[in-house]
């Protein structure tokens, strides 16, 4: 394969605020689009839909006959680095993938452009690029037998095991080469990949990473969300179901089912914070869910106060659900600042430690004298949530009561989430009492596991048996063991818990 971008061990600056620091967030976002003209454009525009999930780097791989498999790979912002007329020029053909990432705990901000993907193998039958959304859980037992075997690596992402798991299978075919291949991982994994001809899409038999299918004029998209089909005016097919592998070629969708069957378990945090607003997940509005968690939220922990404020832009439709179920007035006590991005060069320790003011700006004339209750979708570390609340008291309020769009996040996730260790989490080391005198806030409230349950629309709440969803953060009730993080220390909760 050739390739524009020099493969060097040139290394990313972490300019994070704190609030990109106290914020999970999604690892990864995927998309595919093959029968098109310019795929590359396509591509770009749906990594530019799907920026939410991963806003360090990004990476296209293109094919057509001519010039065979084209790459290229950038840090920073989608709309920086592949809007340029010259750079789409090197991307030629009718196929292509592409990948936008967050570095996962332990890598954040010393990533090499070697661990972006997608990542490319030249196989007998062909070559093949492959964009992956997930985590391995057991990456390392798998990367030491590979390397115990001959392989050898060139990046220290999990997602590259696949293509030397693919190497070594004896499959015909490049999908019967990954069928192989994925039946070997364990985690979660939504996966898109390209041959020289088709465009493949997989999704781990849980189905905890979402992916979607549509249809652009004579052309077929594979995307992480919904939004990425908006913005290039592609029609949504379905979903790629849990444990189904679809290969697709410009006159054809064949189905197949590599997997042994097992009760789907989709994350439930992408409704609660990962996915855009204006996505369709499981077939709902995630707007709509997060509209009706804040009702849930004002069923089960109301409080008399004059405004209902959200901390955007997350928790702005968890607190319109509250609003309109409390029929306390919603009003937008603070305002986001949209122009400032997780690369803000933040160049003297004076404007390092105004920390959330970068992002965030309080509405004083509204606030003066008020009783605030704030609506955020979550509280990981909580220096951030103290942070805004003392904003809001400086700016006059009365009194300022902290309600949560989701129940406390007491576990880390071992899926695809970048998070801090289970010590870093607040949750984790306090009682909800002991978090709101940290927080210093007159109530503090989350919504409960039932409560969340009831907002996706399961009536009767979280049923502890069979649990609809993978909810791990919340619950310690990991789907899939976590091997590597047990092999490292890692302590899961036990039964009798």
């Amino acid at each position: 394969m050739s390739s524009h971008t020099p493969l060097t061990e040139t290394h990313v600056e972490d300019h994070q605020t704190e609030w990109d620091d106290d914020k999970l967030h999604e690892e990864c976002g995927v998309f595919g689009v093959i029968g098109v003209t310019d795929a590359a454009s396509f591509v770009a525009l749906g990594l530019h839909a799907l920026q939410h999930r991963g806003q360090e780097a990004g990476g296209i791989v293109t094919h057509d006959e001519e010039h065979g498999f084209q790459s290229q790979r950038r840090f920073g912002y989608v709309r920086d680095n592949f809007t340029s007329k010259s750079l789409l020029e090197t991307l030629p053909g009718s196929i292509g993938i592409g990948h936008v990432r967050y570095s996962t705990a332990g890598s954040k901000g010393n990533t090499a452009i070697r661990d972006v993907q997608p990542f490319f193998g030249e196989f007998a039958m062909g070559g093949a690029a492959i964009a992956h959304n997930g985590n391995l859980t057991n990456a390392n037992q798998l990367r030491r037998e590979l390397i115990g075997r001959g392989a050898i690596f060139q990046s220290r992402s999990d997602s590259e095991c696949i293509i030397h798991l693919m190497a070594r299978s004896m499959g015909r075919t490049i999908p019967d080469r990954m069928k192989e291949a994925l039946r070997q991982v364990e985690g979660a994994f939504s996966v898109v990949a390209m041959t020289r001809s088709k465009l493949i899409g997989v999704r781990d038999p849980l189905g905890i990473r979402p992916l979607v299918l549509g249809r652009l004029g004579e052309g077929t998209v594979l995307a992480s969300e919904t939004c990425a089909l908006d913005i290039i005016g592609a029609e949504f097919i379905r979903e790629i179901e849990p444990g189904e592998m679809v290969v697709i070629s410009e006159d054809k969708i064949e189905s197949f089912r590599p997997f042994e069957d097992v009760k789907p378990r989709p994350c439930i945090f992408e409704y609660v914070y990962f996915s855009r607003p204006d996505s369709v997940l499981g077939g709902k509005s995630v707007y709509e869910v997060r509209r009706e968690i804040g009702r849930q939220l004002a069923l089960e922990s109301p409080v008399e106060a004059d405004m209902v404020c959200p901390v955007p832009d997350s928790g702005t439709p968890a607190a319109i659900g509250y609003s309109q179920q409390s029929g306390i007035p919603f009003e937008m006590g603070i305002v986001r600042n949209q122009y400032v991005g997780r690369t803000f060069i933040e160049p003297t320790e004076q404007i390092r430690n105004m920390g959330v003011r970068l992002k965030l700006n309080v509405n004083r004339s509204l606030l003066k004298g008020k009783r605030v209750i704030l609506i955020d979708d979550s509280i990981v570390r909580g220096t951030t949530s103290r942070k805004i609340k003392d904003m809001v008291l400086e700016a006059g309020a009365a009194e300022v009561h902290f309600r949560v769009a989701s129940p406390p996040t007491i576990w880390p996730d071992f899926y695809g989430v970048d998070m801090p260790t289970q010590e870093e989490l607040l949750a984790a080391k306090m009682t909800e009492e002991e978090m709101r005198e940290y927080l210093g806030v007159a109530s503090l409230k989350f919504i409960s596991i039932d409560g969340l349950y009831r907002a996706v629309g399961e009536e009767n709440g979280r049923d502890p048996k069979n649990p609809a969803y993978h909810d791990a953060v919340f619950t310690g009730d990991y789907p899939i063991a976590p091997k590597d993080m047990i092999e490292q220390g890692f302590k899961p909760k036990s039964a009798a818990e």
